[in-house]
């Protein structure tokens, strides 16, 4: 008997599946020996945290255990003849290096060890957008956008929508914040502002609704002072005119009045005089 006759292969070096989607990893090993005593350990050190490795699923004589935070998902397909492993419902903590190993005494393995990588792709998650500044005329606005999540990483651009559309230079900080920054705006910078993030599972989009805030005219305010005041000059001379013409009127009235009244003054006594002879 060869002392190194146990051989692990891996058939792939990487493999990737979308987030939610189930994959086959590939173990693959040659023994001569009985597999009563086969013993197969895999093993995740996460993308997140390489130096923490965790224990993902183990065949010891027979039984199979399974970490408990994977229990459920993981399980070996193809036992005692092969040391795959499924993994369903797949999540981006899921991405990371995994390896098998493969042990068959009184076998010694060589080498024993299998390695691959699993890249767990995802589309960006909904964006966040804000902005911050002062939207006065000839103020600074800067506008800022975060994507959360996305595998491979979300490439983000800004665009002003109304009243035409127009891409705007972006300043990266990090692989998923971008912002663009507006100076000294003016009533043309007020619009409708769209970031999106995208990679080649798709685009999320999130939006801005700038208004910038123009104080009125100082040249339109005298103007509206003046008319305000030649409107109130007319109408005050109107109410001149009306008083003197009702004034007029009835002095014209007393006069007549007076005079009538003089009339029958006058001619009373020769009534009289008459009335006696």
């Amino acid at each position: 008997m060869d002392a190194a006759a146990l051989r692990v292969t891996m058939r792939e070096s990487s493999v990737e599946v979308v987030r939610g989607d189930s994959v086959v990893l590939p173990c693959s090993f040659f023994t001569s020996s009985p597999l009563s005593r086969l013993n197969v350990i895999w093993t995740l050190a996460p993308l997140s945290s390489p130096e923490a490795p965790m224990q993902v699923i183990v065949y010891d004589h027979g039984q199979v255990i399974e970490d408990p935070s994977l229990i459920g998902r993981v399980a070996f397909t193809g036992l005692p003849w092969s040391a795959d492993i499924i993994l369903n419902g797949t999540r981006v903590s899921d991405a990371g290096v995994y390896r098998c190993m493969v042990n068959n005494p009184p076998e010694v393995a060589d080498p024993g060890i299998g390695e691959l990588v699993l890249n767990v792709l995802a589309p960006p998650s909904l964006p966040e957008c804000q902005w911050e500044g002062h939207a006065d005329l000839g103020g600074s606005v800067t506008l800022a956008c975060t994507v959360a999540e996305g595998v491979p990483t979300p490439e983000i651009h800004w665009d002003k929508l109304n009243p035409e559309e127009i891409s705007l230079p972006i300043n990266m900080e990090g692989d998923l914040t971008g912002s663009v920054q507006i100076v000294n705006v003016s009533s043309q910078t007020s619009g409708l502002y769209r970031c999106s993030a995208t990679n080649l599972l798709g685009t999320e989009n999130c939006y801005v609704s700038l208004s910038v805030y123009s104080p009125p005219d100082s040249s339109s305010g005298v103007l509206q002072g003046v008319l305000l005041t030649l409107s109130m000059s007319l109408v005050l001379l109107a109410l001149l005119v009306l008083v003197l013409w009702l004034h007029r009127t009835g002095q014209d009235r007393m006069w007549r009045e007076e005079e009538d009244c003089y009339n029958e003054i006058r001619y009373t006594p020769s009534l009289m005089k008459r009335s006696f002879v």
